[in-house]
């Protein structure tokens, strides 16, 4: 399993050097990975169909508890043929569709990385290695949505859903951090064990809030719903392959793959059927209004996945089974709607509903497919969709609470528009009559219009003979979702109930719709002027806000001036170390415990005073130089008085080398320029007596403090045998804590180029025509 995610990773490192090869001969090659994926993991049917579940654990940050651990049953067999078996449609089509771009293997191995990070995601049985592949399929996923970079609305978009998503996914890392430590494992499978322990734990609340956000922000439920309609700028690939089946599922597979652990709770259950409820009906709703193929499919895609929270929430027997066959049923219309829209939208250069009618005389497979679709889609009867709506109606009317009226007619409410919408995007360009314009369209290679007719085409096989891939496939996802058997089976004709009468006026009343409603500019303007108090708009004004508080935060820490960085820093730790002082108490100091000064120490003294006065005073850079190394020797003095020759080798070498580095520098620069007002030093001077004033009622504090001699005397005992050196302090700055110093070594080398870039900058100043 792990080599079917590393499969991608691979394909996608190796478009970098061989990138231009793919874009001409070896282009064929490019469909070859998940299509060898999918005829894998087709292998596992039979395995899975019979109860079977495999695990696969790699140690890889053990301490941690971070090891790759993937584990493949039901629900995550289903995840991986949808990712690779739709993803094989989607790289052929590409393949055509964006034939000739200047990025187009760029494009591909955004692509193959999406693909492995959606398998890893739905493989994991580590909840922090779920996470890493989560993050990575919002990362890819940014790529892809803004691959028309060159555009202002996609990198708009790729920026908004890489906001509300990255949002969701710190909430989500927190939520799953606070389950692992409640249930003392990283595994998944696990956490089923420790199952009442979450439930009753005081945290249980905000581990369910933390994990919902995550799942709702990467699942467009309202209120984070409008980063999906943005998204839809995207190339159609992209929208087909990340909208329709994969990513904006990942949420859904979130909320399944934790359904045995977190469900079960009034909670769990009015918290999704609420935001499930109103996202899918609210949804559907608007997509009626809607002009765009696009973004029809956008709102129908987001009330499906409302759906799907909806039944998450029910949470009993009948609603997992929904939903188990929904999120194929689902996954197989939208994405040849969307595979669809983006072959008329290549062929005539629009996708306004308003302006299409009548491409089934030049776009024959193309209408064909489309319809299937948008029957499966309405919930016709021998269609997948009808067994699909079927069983929605089936979870709401066997809910055992006085909400059975209200949940049914809102699902009732939700598929009539649906109906209607599919029949907006799947036969209103292809029936009337066909615009003088679009005569001379022709249809466009295979590989774009057989992927969706194949994908169409199983929507009708799937739902003649709904027993097969009931058996196979939905019947162990639904069973690892509810973590016992849901004696699912799956059939055509269930005999004249109140589930057929509600199917059959939905169709009726959806079909009514379609024919009444007439979208048009008109009215997605209406719907437009409520956008200032939509969701969109107050995340955006909240967005602004932090902008414009980032301008000034930034403008006044960073303005520029060395001196004030100094400034900041400086008077941020004195108000550490001044609240650090007050919390330890009162200082008390003995003078009778102090050595008597000698004449050495007070002539040492006096000439670092006096240096330091020349330093502060001097106008000559060379000065200040001398003087500063004056004080660095004084300090040298004071190691030898005190018994540390070793110290005063080492300050010794530094300040004298520093010496020498200060006048090679200041003989390349220009005249010394006083910018400071007297103002500006006087305060200077101020931050800085106090800054030496808190340090030196540090040390004196110091003195008073038990004297603890672990740290020096390991040091001592271990230097010599350890590290074959004598000079202690030399040996813990290169080899005990060598890896500081290399880093601080890097840090002067890096300073260290930038003086000498500057060194050698040379400005031409500009001349005023």
């Amino acid at each position: 399993m792990l080599f079917t995610i590393l499969l991608g990773l691979i394909s996608s490192i190796l478009l970098i050097p061989f990138g231009k090869r793919f874009k001409s001969s070896w282009s064929i090659l490019l469909p070859f990975v998940p299509t060898v994926l999918f005829i894998y993991y087709l292998g596992y049917i039979p395995k899975v169909a019979s109860g079977l579940t495999y695990f696969q654990e790699i140690n890889w940050v053990p301490s941690l508890g971070v090891n790759f651990n993937l584990k493949l049953d039901g629900l995550s067999l289903l995840f991986c043929l949808l990712i690779t078996g739709i993803g094989t449609g989607i790289f052929f089509y590409a393949r055509t569709y964006l034939k000739g771009h200047p990025y187009f293997d760029r494009f591909f191995g955004y692509l193959y990385l999406f693909m492995s990070a959606m398998l890893g995601l739905v493989l994991s049985d580590n909840i922090l290695l779920l996470f890493i592949f989560w993050e990575l399929t919002s990362i890819s996923s940014f790529f892809l949505i803004g691959f028309n970079n060159d555009q202002e609305a996609s990198r708009k978009s790729a920026m908004t859903a890489l906001t509300i998503t990255g949002m969701g996914g710190f909430f989500l890392l927190a939520g799953l951090i606070l389950i692992g430590n409640v249930a003392g494992t990283f595994k998944i499978s696990e956490l089923i064990e420790y199952r009442d322990v979450i439930l009753n734990h005081p945290q249980y609340p905000l581990i369910l809030g933390l994990i919902f956000l995550g799942a709702f922000t990467k699942s467009a439920q309202f209120p984070f719903h409008f980063w999906l309609p943005g998204a839809m700028k995207a190339p159609t690939p992209v929208s087909a392959y990340l909208h329709s089946a994969t990513m904006v599922k990942a949420g859904i597979y979130l909320l399944a793959r934790f359904f045995p652990v977190l469900s079960g709770t009034d909670l769990w259950t009015y918290t999704l059927m609420g935001i499930g409820g109103f996202t899918m009906l609210y949804s559907a709703i608007h997509s009626l209004f809607r002009i765009d193929l696009k973004s029809i499919l956008a709102f129908t895609t987001i009330s499906a996945l409302g759906m799907l929270v909806f039944l998450l929430g029910i949470g009993t027997k009948q609603a997992v089974i929904a939903a188990s066959v929904f999120i194929l049923v689902h996954a197989l219309y939208k994405a040849t709607l969307f595979l669809v829209t983006g072959i008329v939208d290549h062929e005539t250069g629009t996708r306004d509903i308003t302006r299409l009618s009548g491409l089934k005389k030049v776009l024959g497979p193309v209408a064909l497919a489309a319809g299937l679709a948008a029957l499966s889609s309405a919930g016709l009867p021998s269609t997948f969709g009808f067994i699909g709506k079927d069983l929605i109606y089936e979870a709401t009317l066997h809910v055992e609470s006085h909400w059975i009226l209200i949940l049914t007619v809102i699902a009732v409410a939700t598929n009539i528009c649906l109906v209607a919408a599919g029949f907006m995007a799947g036969f209103k360009p292809f029936i009337g009559s066909l615009p003088q314009e679009f005569e001379k369209l022709h249809l466009p290679y295979k590989s774009m219009w057989i992927p969706p007719l194949i994908l169409g085409g199983l929507g009708l096989i799937f739902g003649l003979f709904p027993g097969f891939i009931g058996n196979y496939l939905s019947y162990q996802t639904a069973n690892s979702i509810y973590a016992g058997d849901t004696e699912m089976h799956l059939a055509i004709w269930h005999g004249f109930n109140t589930v057929l009468i509600l199917s059959l006026v939905t169709l009726a009343a959806g079909t009514f719709l379609y024919f009444i409603n007439k979208p048009s500019a008109e009215k997605v303007g209406f719907i437009e002027k409520f956008e200032k108090i939509s969701p969109q708009q107050i995340f955006t004004g909240y967005a602004n806000d932090i902008v414009k508080f980032s301008e000034r935060f930034t403008n006044f820490f960073h303005n520029g001036y060395l001196r004030s960085y100094h400034m900041k820093i400086i008077l941020f730790a004195e108000g550490l170390l001044i609240y650090k002082l007050w919390q330890s108490g009162p200082i008390k100091i003995v003078f009778d415990n102090l050595t008597p000064l000698t004449i050495y120490e007070v002539a040492v003294v006096i000439i670092l005073l006096g240096a330091l006065l020349i330093v502060v005073s001097t106008p000559s850079r060379l000065t200040s130089v001398v003087a500063m190394s004056v004080i660095g020797y004084c300090i040298c003095l004071m190691y030898v008085f005190y018994s540390a020759p070793d110290l005063a080798m080492t300050q010794f070498t530094i300040d004298t080398l520093s010496t020498v580095l200060f006048v090679l520098v200041l003989y390349k620069l220009p005249s010394f320029l006083n910018l400071a007002s007297a103002r500006e030093r006087y305060r200077d001077s101020i931050v800085a007596l106090g800054f030496g004033a808190i340090l030196s009622i540090i040390a004196l504090k110091v003195l008073y403090e038990p004297i603890k001699t672990e740290t020096s005397d390991f040091y001592g005992e271990n230097a010599y045998i350890l590290a074959k050196g004598k000079n202690v302090v030399n040996l813990i700055l290169a080899d005990f804590r060598g890896i500081d110093t290399m880093f601080e070594t890097v840090v002067l080398g890096i300073a260290a180029l930038g003086v000498y870039s500057l060194l050698k900058l040379r400005l031409k100043s500009s001349e005023k025509e």
